[in-house]
């Protein structure tokens, strides 16, 4: 799979030694760890903010490391730079297609959910998109390839020009009046429509069966898995505790999401922005594998990528089901993308 995607540069791949059986090099050192500041990483702002990864990871140093948008992370993931990371479903498939599925396994979900089509008011139906620009958060990353697809499946590709913008420039264009429409994550979908006056033309729940689909997911780096899968298994009892966490102290969260939010970019949400974005997520570690199959073939469609990804070996979620199992959870399901 060829992927057309900005913010990627030329990158060396570490090869992963898959020669023969994995050998358990016990814990790691440290723990390279990605991720956005963004309400759908609530897992690993949570899981950051009340120490639950540091916690399970005992006398391994977690390294957590702050990215922006899913290309650039890939390419960290694949220059050597990062061990796991949290990022959209796109990237993941990126960055598993990029280096000819050596480099990356997905291992957990994180969130479902939380990405919608805003609109200016005057726009009532699909077809009023015509002749105006929609914008996304980067080249291929997942909201852009569910645009693109959407827009396909309306006939509307060759009607509506998508462009592509950080999030707040999106935010102050469109109270400007400059930008008409974004399909964006959370929360900037929740502030154009609390802080910019904007609606809902669509929320991507609604193209998926039972509103589920994967926002965020968990990859690591197939030989540091190979080496340190009791590490690997460490992060995961953080990721299930940061979920538990906020599954059972909504508010508390929410605060924990904010604190992390005005560490990283110097702002935090307003209440009514947050109290909106997570009625839109759900926290999970199933990574509903059962999806990306459709997720490759939205790639092709999209004209993100120029052939389908081979997803073959894709996922591992042998460390995730040790973990659901011994909290007495039921397994997640590799949808038979576990073995090559």
């Amino acid at each position: 799979m060829s992927l057309l995607v900005g913010g990627c540069t030329r990158v060396e791949t570490p090869a992963a030694d898959t020669s023969g059986p994995a050998q358990d090099k016990g814990a790691a050192a440290e723990l390279r760890l990605g991720y956005f500041p963004n309400v759908t990483h609530a897992s690993a702002l949570v899981g950051l903010e009340k120490g639950l990864f540091a916690k399970e990871l005992g006398a391994t140093t977690l390294v957590p490391t702050k990215f922006n948008d899913g290309p650039t992370e890939v390419s960290a993931f694949l220059g050597g730079s990062l061990d796991a990371g949290f990022l959209g479903s796109g990237p993941a498939l990126n960055a598993y297609a990029k280096s000819k599925g050596e480099a990356v396994r997905l291992v957990a979900g994180g969130t479902s959910g939380g990405a919608q089509l805003v609109t200016t008011p005057d726009i009532a139906t699909p077809e009023d998109l015509v002749g105006k620009t929609v914008v996304t958060p980067q080249l291929g990353n997942t909201q852009d390839v569910s645009l693109k697809k959407w827009l396909v499946d309306k006939g509307l590709k060759d009607e509506v020009q998508v462009t592509n913008r950080e999030n707040a420039q999106t935010l102050d264009a469109f109270k400007k009046g400059e930008v008409q429409a974004a399909w964006l994550p959370e929360p900037w979908s929740s502030r154009l429509v609390i802080e910019a006056g904007g609606k809902v033309l669509l929320d991507e729940k609604d193209l998926w069966q039972d509103g589920k689909f994967p926002t965020t997911v968990l990859l690591v780096h197939t030989q540091y898995l190979r080496d340190h899968p009791q590490t690997v298994q460490a992060l995961i009892r953080g990721l299930l505790a940061a979920n538990d966490f906020a599954t059972k102290n909504t508010a508390e969260a929410k605060l924990a999401v904010n604190s992390q939010l005005k560490a990283l970019t110097g702002k935090e949400l307003g209440a009514p922005v947050i109290d909106r974005a997570f009625t839109s997520i759900e926290l999970s570690t199933d990574p509903l594998a059962g999806t990306f199959p459709r997720l490759a073939k939205d790639a092709v469609t999209a004209g993100i990528a120029t052939d389908e990804t081979r997803l073959d070996g894709f996922v591992d979620l042998t460390p995730l089901n040790t973990v659901l199992k011994a909290a007495g959870k039921p397994e997640a399901d590799a949808a038979g993308l576990d073995s090559k």
